[in-house]
């Protein structure tokens, strides 16, 4: 057989040096046949092999009448049907490769986006352990990373919280939407506690969820249970940060994890998606103009309650004891925390304000609030114990001589 090198040859003898076949034929070696051939073939030569043959050919008739009749048969059951004895691996590629002549077309879909139509929501765990202060350490069912992405413009946003409840999780979700500058018409999420969870065939949204969406005018809809092709985006992004945000990093502290998340993310979502055709940001600028605006005055988000402040003057969130300027004791105080800070508020005036820490178990005191609790303990003893003045009898020192028995003044004993 002629190869592709000395095809190429011929060719190029022929067209570039304009030699005739017998001056080729002279110069290769190769027979007259040959060289005109090559001439004429526009394609280099390739090696096709002879069919040898298969097994199944003798029963491919039989097998076409069982798909005609029945095109999703088990492969197995045909082979029963006809008798086959033989080994199965070949039989059930000849089978994989008629069936589809038999069973009707099934295209693919293809989800389409509209701009500023929808955006995914769900919670990562990444798997690392996160040193979190005072000696503790978070494994990773504990370090829960609220994510969201854009359908229409791949538009990531991400943010590592203290807990998955609804207090922080509502807080974190505003934050990514505040960052957006604008509200998707439609947020998907999947059955999160804090959110809803499908029941007797219908979606029930938790009711701090509803009046999240009520502020924002936005539709939440929680996925079925066992659907993740439903925010297939969102998962895509998880497995892409866990392959290329992790490795190769540390993190000292929560904020040390938010900082290098927010960094990634920003030249994330200037890289060109194969999806798009561009970066998300060629695309966000459309998808915020269609989606809806602010609302004016921001959902009611984060820790709220309302209590009397005992003489303790300490008030308790997520495991951790915050004190209180005690000159409010015995009065009634409104506790309000984010994911940064721990406030108390009474008539208006704040009366305590704390970073808000990620450990546990642990009392967090402010040196003033110890200092005006220990005046205000000495000024309470002084008021209920108040010490008395004595009037002491001075004696004339003529009574103790006389006691004693001493005479006069020369100082003899009467």
């Amino acid at each position: 057989m002629l190869s592709v090198e000395d095809w190429a040859e011929i060719r190029r003898l022929h067209r570039a040096e304009g030699l005739p076949i017998k001056a080729i034929v002279r110069v290769l070696g190769i027979s007259r046949n040959t060289v005109r051939a090559a001439i004429a073939s526009d394609a280099p030569p390739k090696y096709e092999r002879t069919p040898a043959g298969s097994i199944v050919d003798e029963v491919e008739p039989r097998i076409r009448e069982l798909l005609q009749s029945y095109p999703r048969m088990p492969a197995t059951v045909i082979a029963e049907r006809i008798g086959w004895e033989r080994g199965l691996t070949v039989f059930k590629e000849r089978v994989a490769e008629l069936r589809p002549v038999y069973l009707p077309p099934d295209p693919a879909g293809r989800t389409t986006y509209v701009a500023g139509e929808i955006a995914q929501c769900d919670l990562w765990f990444p798997p690392i352990e996160l040193p979190v202060g005072f000696g503790q350490v978070r494994r990773p069912a504990l370090l829960p990373v609220l994510t969201m992405i854009t359908g229409y413009s791949r538009w990531l946003s991400a943010l590592l919280l203290p807990t998955r409840s609804a207090g922080d999780l509502f807080t974190g979700w505003w934050q990514l939407i505040e960052a957006l500058a604008a509200v998707p018409r439609v947020l998907v999420w999947d059955g999160e506690g804090a959110i809803g969870r499908w029941r007797a065939g219908k979606v029930e949204l938790t009711e701090q969820c509803q009046a999240f969406r009520g502020t924002l005018g936005a539709r939440v809809l929680v996925c079925k249970p066992a659907d993740p092709e439903a925010k297939g985006l969102i998962e895509r992004c998880h497995d892409h940060l866990e392959r290329s945000f992790l490795p190769g990093r540390s993190f000292a502290s929560p904020m040390d994890f938010n900082v290098q998340l927010q960094q990634w993310i920003s030249l994330v979502n200037t890289r060109r998606r194969r999806a798009l055709g561009c970066a998300p940001t060629e695309r966000i600028t459309a998808d915020r103009q269609a989606m809806l605006a602010l609302p004016p005055v921001p959902p009611a988000t984060g820790w709220r309650s309302a209590t009397r402040l005992a003489r303790d003057h300490y008030v308790r969130l997520d495991g951790n004891d915050y004190s209180v300027h005690p000159s409010v004791i015995g009065r009634r105080i409104e506790v309000i925390a984010d994911l940064a800070r721990v406030r108390a508020v009474c008539d208006g005036r704040v009366v305590a304000d704390h970073e808000r820490i990620w450990a546990w178990h642990q009392t967090i005191s402010d040196p003033e609030h110890v200092a005006a609790a220990r005046s205000l303990r000495r000024e309470r003893v002084a008021v209920l114990h108040p010490v008395a003045e004595l009037d002491v009898e001075q004696r004339a020192l003529s009574d103790y001589d006389t006691a004693l028995g001493i005479d006069g003044l020369d100082g003899g004993v009467a």
